[in-house]
């Protein structure tokens, strides 16, 4: 059960990390983005990733404790 919750997550922080490059990459393009917008998404989503690596951390200990 927990190897899907796993998987899922793995699935969830992917999809994040792509929303960085995207972010990243529509700075690059598009000089005329609002900075400090594009900056608050990239924050935000690193804080959902790192939020996500923390569940998978837990999970992966409370799974090798079993």
């Amino acid at each position: 059960m927990s190897e899907l919750v796993i998987e899922k997550l793995l699935e969830q922080r992917d999809a994040y990390l792509n929303i960085l490059k995207q972010i990243d990459l529509q700075i690059v393009m598009d000089l005329d983005t609002d900075l400090e917008k594009s900056e608050k998404l990239k924050t935000t989503t690193i804080e959902q990733i790192k939020k996500i690596e923390q569940e998978i951390a837990y999970l992966n200990s409370k799974s090798n404790s079993q």
